[in-house]
C-alpha cells in the first residue's frame, strides 16, 4: 500500500495510535511505502523544524517501515525544480497513492497549496502565506521558518485513490464549513476535494459545529 502522509498537530493522535497498534498487536508496515506532502526549502533532514525529522520522531521510528520506502521532498536540495520532478516520478513509479491523509490550514490550504493554487498543480516550489508561517511558527516554537516549501500540488493530491481529511478544534470550524459545504473555489483549496470521488472527513465536535447535518 502507498500512503500519502501529512504533518502538523492534527495527525499526531493518528500516528501515536498506529505506533501503539504496531507495538501491541504487531500491525505490519513492512509492505508500506510513504510519500509526505511537503517540506520546507533549505532545511536539512535532521533540522528540528524539518518534516523529515517530524515523521521520524512521531511515526517512522516507532514502526517497521523500511527507511528506503519513506519519502519526503528533499528540502535542502540545490535544485528544487528537479527535486519536484523527481518526486512526481517516484509517486508514479510506486503506482500512485492509495490513501492520502490531509489536514487543513486556517485559510483552507491542503499540503502547502495556498489559496489561488491551480486545481491541476503538481509538486512544485510554493511561497507560503504569512498566516501559514506565523501559525506554524507558533505551533513549533521556532523563531524562524522558511517562507518557501516543496509541496505536492492539488492535482497530485487529487490523483490519490482515497483521501481522508482530518481536523479538530473550534478554530477549524469556519474553514471546515467552507471547505465541505461551501462553493468549490481555488480561494479555499480544500473545497476542491468536493470533486474527488472518495473523500472521508474526520472531525471532532468543535470542528464540526458549523456544519449543517441532516
Amino acid at each position: 500500500i502507498v500512503l500519502g502522509l501529512a504533518t502538523g498537530s492534527t495527525p499526531l493522535g493518528m500516528y501515536a495510535e498506529l505506533a501503539e497498534l504496531h507495538r501491541r498487536e504487531g500491525l505490519d508496515f513492512s509492505g508500506v511505502t510513504t510519500f509526505n506532502l511537503d517540506e520546507y526549502c533549505g532545511l536539512d533532514d535532521d533540522d528540528p523544524r524539518s518534516y523529515q525529522r517530524f515523521m521520524w520522531e512521531h511515526l517512522f521510528a516507532h514502526v517497521n517501515l523500511d527507511r528506503a520506502q519513506t519519502h519526503v521532498p528533499r528540502g535542502a536540495t540545490r535544485d528544487p525544480e528537479a527535486e519536484c520532478i523527481r518526486y512526481e516520478e517516484m509517486i508514479r513509479a510506486a503506482g500512485g497513492i492509495d490513501l492520502q491523509v490531509l489536514g487543513i490550514g486556517m485559510n483552507g490550504h491542503i499540503g502547502f497549496n495556498e489559496p489561488g493554487s491551480a486545481p491541476n498543480s503538481r509538486t512544485r516550489v510554493v511561497r507560503l502565506a504569512d498566516q501559514t508561517v506565523q501559525v506554524n511558527r507558533a505551533k513549533t516554537a521556532a523563531e524562524e521558518l522558511p517562507a518557501f516549501a516543496l509541496s505536492m500540488g492539488i492535482g497530485t493530491i487529487m490523483d490519490a485513490r482515497e483521501i481522508i481529511l482530518l481536523a479538530n478544534g473550534d478554530a477549524k470550524a469556519g474553514i471546515i464549513r467552507q471547505a465541505v459545504q461551501g462553493p468549490v473555489t481555488c480561494d479555499i483549496p480544500a473545497s476542491l476535494l468536493q470533486r474527488h470521488p472518495d473523500v472521508t472527513v474526520f472531525l471532532d465536535r468543535p470542528a464540526a459545529r458549523l456544519l449543517e447535518l441532516s
